[in-house]
């Protein structure tokens, strides 16, 4: 069981707890349905396979009372965990709604996940109840994942109840019930439990590339102000309005984006790819639902660039913003934006993390927009730069440092009683000052630019290089489909930079292709950045949240046992590692 409260301790130690008041919370579930509106929508949702359909405000309470009711009846009580193996789906929302009306404890992952990657999540939080699938759409085909979750079952020796929501499916298990089954349910005024502000809201968890993953636990009243805060000043979405974000279930920005419901908004959910059966699937939902907020990743906007989408062919008179996270976005996606997507359309870069569960940097609708530049920093974020002696600097590339605590870091971490783990991840480097793990700018204008994480920074002969830096410029070559570059720094001093490429298919990287790299990061970026060999790779590793994974491959490179530097349940791609491996046996 879970005790302590880490970012407490870690404000104690640094005298950083004056002013701190915890008092009762109401659920984030009650303050959402304090916008509810009977039959206006509250969600739309669309697959690959299905059009998009509407869920009034009605329909959304009713559902969420009658698994309110089963959850009651289950014996579900505040502090319990319920678990979800589920798609990007409205059954999704309806049982976080309902899980956190409880004041119980939600925590989710997306079908795509692998069985061990699950397991080593959800062992470490002991479930009361399992919602899940058996199968999940994606790329025009259908996954079984029966095996999976026969598996988990097994895994989950606490689960007492389990909630399948295929229609089609059943399960031979005596804990077994069926989603429709709840739905059945007659409908009761909605109850909510109050609890404490740092009471958990969710669980959410760390990548887990180098051993099991960080459980890390949001308080509910520190996500309820961030969330109210960021979607409503800095999103500025208003009632009515159609927000959506490509995700999954098993990436933080499902959570975010769950919380446009507390502005009124309407919450457009879609399940399956991005890509099919083309890049142009998400412009045109965009079409079909009147999206006025459309969230996505840098890497889907250079996607579409280097594919030469023009999403001005659909009619987007209501879109208003465009978010993108996930990785930074170049200036060429900048311009790409306002060239083919929609002029006037607000671009709103943004970087945040699974750590707060929001943004520290992103838009403001009332600054202008600076190509290559997220807008500002957020409200309640005291974020600055710091160079090598730990001193805040403007105009310079420094570490990104947090110097005063923002409402949602991390209440504490499952199963870290003395704030341990919590300490090391965020205060060893600056006691009392969170260390994210970036290197950025502060700019003249008030902006910030992300040069990828510092421990993956490029150290060549003593210059410190950003890895953005190169992925930007091998993003103008539309040979080259995705990159990853590491420096690996030898015994006597020396140091090897090889470049890693996926090429579009059908091509070979012969010499004429690989004079065209060199000379572009010479000219682009500086001589510097041009490596010191380069080597096609069918795939790039990526873990399942989708970040590129420099580090495990800089240690295989240093020979170390792949099976020791990353748990491969932790990968989206785990057999791209060993073209990785093949590399650093041959040098």
């Amino acid at each position: 069981m879970n005790s302590g409260n880490g970012l407490l301790i870690a404000l104690k130690n640094s005298g950083n707890l004056s002013g701190i008041i915890l008092t009762y919370s109401t659920p984030e579930t009650e303050h959402i349905f304090r916008k509810s509106s009977s039959e206006r929508p509250a969600i739309i949702y669309a697959s690959e396979k299905n059009t998009p359909q509407e869920i009034s405000w009605k329909q959304l309470e009713h559902r969420v009372s009658s698994l309110q009711q089963f959850l009651k009846k289950a014996g579900v009580l505040t502090g319990d965990r319920v678990a979800a193996f589920l798609p990007c789906i409205p059954e999704a929302t309806v049982a976080f709604l309902a899980t956190n009306s409880l004041g119980a404890i939600w925590s989710s992952c997306s079908p795509d996940f692998g069985l061990q990657a699950v397991i080593d999540r959800f062992a470490q939080i002991e479930p009361k109840v399992l919602i899940t699938v058996k199968r999940y759409g994606y790329n025009g085909k259908i996954i079984d994942r029966s095996n999976v979750v026969q598996d988990l079952l097994h895994a989950l020796p606490t689960v007492q109840h389990i909630i399948l929501v295929d229609t089609e499916d059943e399960l031979a298990d005596e804990r077994f019930v069926h989603w429709n089954r709840i739905l059945d349910i007659r409908p009761q005024p909605l109850q909510f439990e109050r609890v404490p502000c740092e009471h958990p809201i969710w669980i959410l968890y760390s990548s887990g590339t180098t051993g099991l993953p960080k459980s890390m636990v949001h308080s509910t009243g520190g996500i309820l102000l961030e969330h109210l805060k960021y979607l409503s000043f800095h999103n500025n979405i208003k009632e009515g309005e159609r927000c959506f974000w490509y995700t999954t279930t098993g990436w933080m920005m499902w959570n975010y984006i769950q919380s446009s419901l507390l502005c009124g908004g309407v919450l457009v959910l879609y399940d399956g790819s991005p890509g099919y059966p083309d890049l142009n699937r998400l412009w045109q939902l965009a079409e079909e639902t009147r999206i006025h907020h459309f969230g996505t990743s840098a890497s889907f906007i250079m996607a579409c660039r280097k594919n030469d989408i023009k999403p001005n062919k659909f009619q987007l008179q209501e879109l208003i913003s465009i978010g993108s996270t996930g990785s930074t976005l170049p200036a060429e996606g900048f311009d790409w934006v306002y060239q083919y997507v929609k002029p006037n359309v607000w671009l709103a870069s943004i970087s945040g993390g699974t750590d707060v569960c929001s943004a520290f940097v992103g838009g403001n609708p009332i600054l202008p927009v600076y190509s290559g530049e997220i807008q500002c920093r957020a409200l309640g974020c005291r974020l600055e730069a710091f160079d090598e002696d730990g001193k805040s600097i403007n105009g310079k590339v420094g570490e990104m440092v947090i110097t005063r605590p923002m409402p949602s870091m991390p209440a504490y971490f499952w199963n870290d009683p003395e704030g341990k783990r919590y300490l090391e991840s965020y205060f060893e480097t600056y006691p009392g000052i969170w260390r994210h793990g970036d290197w950025i700018e502060i700019t003249e204008t008030g902006g910030i630019v992300i040069y990828g994480r510092s421990d993956a920074t490029l150290n060549r002969g003593g210059v410190r290089i950003g890895t953005s830096e190169i992925y930007r410029a091998l993003d103008s070559l539309p040979q080259v489909t995705d990159s990853l570059i590491v420096c690996i720094e030898k015994p006597d001093g020396d140091f090897w930079m090889p470049l890693f490429i996926v090429l579009k298919d059908g091509l070979i990287l012969d010499k004429s292709l690989n004079d065209l790299i060199r000379n572009t990061l010479r000219t682009l970026c500086s001589p510097r950045h041009v490596p010191d060999s380069i080597h096609q790779v069918a795939e790039v590793p990526y873990t399942i949240s989708g970040k590129k994974t420099e580090m495990p491959v800089k240690k295989i490179l240093l020979g170390h046992p792949m099976e020791k530097v990353v748990h491969a349940g932790s990968l989206r791609n785990p057999a791209s590692l060993k073209a990785f491996s093949d590399i650093a046996n041959q040098n």
